[in-house]
């Protein structure tokens, strides 16, 4: 049996969660609505989160562009995630949504630009 405590992101209500995973069974306890039993369900499986960075833009009026994630990526996989993000380079123009990478260190999921330049 293993037993967890985190702190619910879903939501502003910040639930602070014990979960206790006995095989495949899950126990959620202090959550005060069903996302926070999701997210600590989550969590103990594999934790996901979204990536935000920024990477090098060429000919733009800034230096740099915003980009994240458009879905959440395993937590295991960041480092992966912000050493590709790091390697690119892209010319401007760029618009919001616009996909810099369509699967971001083979994690299948797409790096999108947040601002335009």
């Amino acid at each position: 049996m293993k037993t967890m405590e985190m702190t619910c992101i879903r939501c502003p209500m910040g639930c602070r969660l014990t979960v206790t995973q006995d095989g495949d069974n899950f126990t959620v306890t202090g959550n005060t609505c069903r996302r926070g039993e999701e997210y600590g369900i989550q969590e103990m499986r594999c934790p996901m989160r979204t990536v935000t960075s920024s990477v090098r833009v060429d000919g733009g009026r800034r230096p740099v562009c915003s980009v994240k994630t458009a879905e959440n990526v395993k937590k295991a996989d960041i480092p992966a995630v912000l050493e590709a993000i790091r390697a690119v380079r892209v010319k401007a123009p760029i618009a919001i949504g616009d996909v810099i990478d369509p699967d971001v260190a083979g994690t299948g999921v797409k790096l999108v630009a947040t601002a335009n330049d």
